[in-house]
C-alpha cells in the first residue's frame, strides 16, 4: 500500500474524504477554474460530488490517486496521478483554487507527485493533458521536465499531451 499522506515544504497531501465535497463544489463552480474545458460551464453540486466520489474510488481501487492539497491549514485543491484509460502512462492532473494561483504551489505539487509516481509507483511514464490556451499549466509542466509530445482530441477539443519518462540509472 502506498503512502496516503505526503508533505512538501508548504503542502500537506492527503487522501480525499467525503467532507471535502463542500470545497470541491465551491472550487468547480468557479468560472476561472473551468474556463479551459470544452464546455466551460461550472459543475453542479451533483457533478462535484461525483468527481469527489471518483477520486475516492480510484484510491480504493488502486491504492493511490489525486490527493486533497492543503496549505496553511486549509484545503487549496486536488492533484495527483491516476490510471489513464486513454493514453499510455499515469495521468497527472491538478486543480488549485484561484486564490492559490501564482504562489508556486502547482510546481511544488507536481514535483512531489512526480517523485511519488516514479519512486514509489515505479511508473515508466507520466502524462499531462493541457488545453493549448492554458499557458500557466503548460509552464508548470515544462518547468517540471515535461515535453510536448503531440496534440490529441479529448472530450471533443484539441489538447496538448505532455509526457515525462522515468529516468533510469544504469
Amino acid at each position: 500500500m502506498t503512502e496516503r499522506v505526503r508533505r512538501t515544504q508548504r503542502l500537506l497531501l492527503r487522501m480525499p474524504v467525503e467532507t471535502d465535497v463542500e470545497f470541491v463544489t465551491a472550487l468547480f463552480s468557479r468560472q476561472e477554474l473551468v474556463a479551459h474545458r470544452p464546455d466551460p460551464t461550472p459543475d453542479t453540486p451533483e457533478e462535484s460530488a461525483r468527481r469527489l466520489a471518483r477520486d475516492m474510488d480510484h484510491w480504493r481501487s488502486h491504492g493511490f490517486g489525486r490527493w486533497a492539497v492543503e496549505a496553511g491549514g486549509g484545503l487549496i485543491g486536488f492533484g495527483g496521478v491516476t490510471v489513464s484509460k486513454e493514453f499510455e502512462g499515469l495521468n497527472l492532473s491538478y486543480h488549485l483554487h484561484p486564490d492559490s494561483w501564482g504562489k508556486g504551489y502547482a510546481t511544488e505539487l507536481v514535483r512531489q507527485v512526480l517523485d511519488f509516481a516514479f519512486d514509489d509507483l515505479r511508473a515508466e511514464r507520466v502524462i499531462g493533458l493541457v488545453r493549448p490556451v492554458n499557458v500557466a499549466s503548460r509552464n508548470v509542466l515544462e518547468k517540471c521536465g515535461f515535453t510536448l509530445e503531440r496534440e490529441v482530441m479529448l472530450h471533443g477539443a484539441p489538447t496538448n499531451l505532455f509526457a515525462l519518462a522515468a529516468q533510469r540509472q544504469g
